[in-house]
């Protein structure tokens, strides 16, 4: 390992215990129940059901691209991905300070990059893309997805902020295909 890479590694460890020592338990029922509810991408399956249902033509077209885009991400993050990287480990939340209450079921996977992370960035860059109405608060409910897997000890920093920017790709890739598809009616 390089010297770059073994000073961003402990960048990247310091942080992790920030958050680890942060002192919010009001926060850690609901992160954690955020974290579990976001497992296979719960949250992105029922809005964009609910687009899909409810929305209309547009919701229609929001719901494909951003529910592709969330398999596009997952098909690449949790496989060549996370096995081409060279399976990062976990990290060690007693080790590191989290405090068991904020545990969530650690993963098998390898850490790096987060595909929870991912999905909700794919999703949210995709349907905002199509609704901008939702843009900002589908954003912020990735946010709060990424933030929730540190918080709960099963991710550092960096595999969110890779996970999130890989989704962000797809997301962006998957809405312009669909716009090239169904292009926006002329007003």
């Amino acid at each position: 390992m390089t010297d770059s890479l073994r000073r961003l590694a402990a960048y990247d460890r310091a942080l992790y215990r920030t958050v680890a020592r942060l002192s919010t338990p009001l926060l850690d029922e609901p992160l954690r129940r955020v974290s579990d509810f976001a497992n296979f991408s719960k949250p992105w399956l029922i809005v964009g059901s609910a687009l899909a249902l409810l929305g209309g033509s547009r919701g229609r077209r929001a719901a494909v691209a951003g529910l592709t885009a969330v398999g596009a991400t997952s098909l690449v993050v949790n496989q060549p991905l996370k096995k081409t990287t060279g399976v990062r480990r976990r990290p060690d939340r007693s080790g590191l300070g989290v405090p068991e209450q904020r545990w969530v079921r650690m993963p098998s996977s390898g850490s790096f990059p987060s595909g929870h992370s991912a999905s909700a960035a794919a999703f949210a860059v995709a349907v905002g893309e199509f609704l901008p109405v939702l843009r900002s608060p589908l954003r912020v409910a990735a946010s709060v997805v990424a933030f929730s897997r540190v918080y709960t000890g099963v991710h550092y920093p960096s595999d969110v902020l890779v996970g999130a920017t890989v989704g962000a790709l797809f997301g962006r890739l998957a809405a312009r295909l669909a716009l090239r598809r169904w292009p926006p009616p002329a007003e």
